[in-house]
């Protein structure tokens, strides 16, 4: 695995090849000064539960871990603050809308997510969303939406790291 900061060779504030690496967390450019902090990008993921207490749960449509079971959510953007982030997730992948304040705040899991050959650092945060009996539709990073009675709900089944320890530990 490839740490971020090994794959950054320039700085991409003046394109300078000194661009050392400073500490654990950063690089620093000897000829204009910058210094480029990797930090964890934050993502979400939501159990979403309906009114008979069952889980939405969704196929990964991509890799990593394409075909194996997933949470809505994905990636903040910039401009959001984790409850919006988490609130589009779930309307790209699902269909379905939530207010932003109902959206309980759970935990969080640092994780790593491969993606394009970079190991990319995350801290995922875990949201709990109740909803009535709605209609879903599988779209974006989903292939398929399925409602679960917790009972089934198997932890083995889910493809990525922190979503597994996320649903052992919602199941306790």
């Amino acid at each position: 695995m490839n740490h971020p900061l090994e794959v950054f060779k320039y700085c991409p504030k003046c394109g300078c090849s000194e661009f050392e690496i400073h500490n654990a967390l950063s690089r620093h450019c000897a000829h204009c000064g910058f210094t480029y902090y990797q930090n964890p990008r934050a993502s979400t993921a939501a159990f979403i539960l309906n009114g008979q207490g069952e889980l939405l749960v969704a196929r990964r449509a991509k890799e990593p871990a394409k075909g194996t079971l997933d949470l809505p959510g994905g990636f903040v953007d910039n401009h959001e603050n984790a409850e919006q982030g988490m609130v589009r997730e779930i309307y790209e992948e699902t269909g379905i809308t939530v207010d932003p304040n109902e959206v309980e705040y759970l935990f969080s899991i640092p994780n790593i997510y491969r993606y394009s050959g970079m190991d990319i650092h995350t801290l995922d945060l875990f949201f709990l969303c109740r909803v009535d009996d709605v209609e879903v539709k599988a779209a974006d990073d989903a292939a398929e939406l399925t409602w679960l009675p917790l009972r089934e709900v198997y932890v083995e089944r889910f493809g990525l790291r922190s979503i597994r320890e996320a649903v052992h530990r919602f199941l306790q």
